[in-house]
């Protein structure tokens, strides 16, 4: 087979009347593109929107829906994809409101190889253009998608299947299954290559790789092999293991998983096997130690490389944590990579690029415009401290108002903060014993 081709990659996302915003315009990187903003004001739903341009489907059940005010025809999701080394090609799908469901105004004639949606609650959805081309023409407009692929947490352990008349139909062996199976086989390849995702994923690479152990048999009732990991005091199945560790085995998996059935597939259609993955994750800091967030996402754009050759891979990366943003400092490049920030200003959501700067510390991460906070420490500390600068401002404040704020800083501050110096000469100036 020949190299396959490099396209589908998520160019640009134009929303009009719906969603956060009346107006909304998203140009991303072709390499990395990390979406931070506080909570309510669309991060999930950008990388949703961004997995319909991509798919044509919906990652859950449940669609994006224009304002209720909007006039028929002026809600839009316009998309632009890139196809192999042309320029990129342009769509736009308007709502349909007698048939409640977005509707494309020129035929989509670019797809992306394969897409994976890691979402916060611990579900993943995945496209395969291979398996989309088992879909045919008749099946497609009833609705059908051999593509897309939902996996509730459980399903991604458990594994999914569903009945086809008298026949039962496997969708996924599940984590636990394919892990046994993929550790005893002869075929070493997935296992190996599942085994070293799992051990550039590990926060302490030097003294606490996961290591797969031996499987072992959890309960009476219950007759499968459970997959183990190997730690210092022994060995632990996956499923007795913390909610951090399971949802980074799962990406392991899934990404492992997806791409062996997309390359399987192809194989099996006699078609070469794309060369590009769109990886999304919603909150990818949940459940992850600080340890863990200063180096996944490095770590998943080494895992995801490393799969194949010359596999192209864009990465649309929701998060909170100024850990994550300090960990990319040193691999982050504005010509492939993008910074982004939601934000609200007088009652409406704005999507601003913003510069990556290195920072250096992740206090000032949190002070930065990305995070906003005033200071790096807990909220009534920082109160204290503005109402100690305020005071410090003031012409002429009183020396009862110095000592109350002077018994708040107390309670709040730990003894070697760098503000203490400042406050204290201030203090004994007005009288109070420090």
């Amino acid at each position: 087979m020949s190299k396959g081709n490099r396209k589908g990659m998520l160019e640009q996302l134009q929303l009009t009347e719906v969603g956060p915003a009346r107006q909304l315009e998203w140009t991303l990187a072709p390499r990395l593109n990390l979406i931070t903003g506080d909570n309510g004001l669309g991060k999930t739903f950008l990388l949703e929107c961004a997995w319909w341009a991509l798919t044509g489907t919906w990652a859950r059940k449940y669609q994006a829906f224009p304002y209720p005010d909007t006039a028929k025809h002026t809600s839009s999701i316009a998309f632009r994809l890139s196809k192999d080394s042309s320029p990129g090609k342009s769509f736009t799908a308007v709502y349909d409101w007698e048939q409640q469901d977005w509707k494309l105004t020129t035929k989509r004639n670019v797809l992306p190889g394969l897409v994976i949606f890691a979402q916060a609650d611990g579900s993943f959805a995945i496209w395969d253009v291979a398996k989309y081309h088992l879909t045919s023409e008749k099946r497609r407009l009833e609705g059908s998608n051999e593509g897309l692929l939902r996996l509730s947490r459980s399903e991604v352990f458990d594994g999914l299947s569903e009945e086809q008349g008298n026949r039962k139909k496997v969708l996924c062996n599940g984590l636990i299954d394919d892990w046994v199976k993929w550790q005893y086989t002869s075929d070493t390849s997935p296992f190996h290559t599942f085994t070293a995702a799992l051990k550039t994923l590990s926060p302490h690479l030097s003294e606490e790789p996961l290591i797969p152990g031996q499987p072992t048999r959890l309960s009476w009732d219950d007759v499968r092999e459970i997959p183990t990991l190997t730690f210092p005091y022994g060995d632990v199945p996956i499923l007795l293991c913390s909610a951090g560790i399971q949802r980074i085995v799962a990406l392991a998996y899934i990404l492992v998983w997806a791409w062996n059935e997309h390359i399987t597939t192809s194989r099996l259609l006699r078609r070469n096997p794309e060369r590009s993955i769109v990886l999304m994750i919603d909150e990818m800091e949940a459940h992850l130690h600080p340890f863990w967030q200063r180096a996944i996402v490095p770590a998943l754009m080494e895992i995801v490389q490393a799969l194949a050759d010359q596999v192209q891979t864009q990465l649309l990366i929701a998060t909170h944590s100024p850990l994550v943003l300090a960990s990319v400092e040193s691999l982050f490049d504005e010509t492939k990579d993008h910074l982004f920030h939601l934000y609200l200003e007088n009652g409406e959501v704005h999507l601003e690029h913003e510069p990556f700067v290195k920072r250096g510390r992740v206090d000032l991460w949190l002070m930065s415009d990305t995070f906003g906070l005033k200071q790096p420490r807990s909220q009534s500390a920082e109160e204290a401290i503005e109402e100690a600068k305020h005071l410090q401002q003031a012409k002429d404040p009183l020396k009862e108002d110095v000592q109350t704020v002077h018994d708040k800083l107390i309670k709040v501050l730990a003894q070697d903060d760098e503000f203490w110096p400042r406050w204290l000469y201030f203090a004994e100036q007005r009288g109070i014993r420090v």
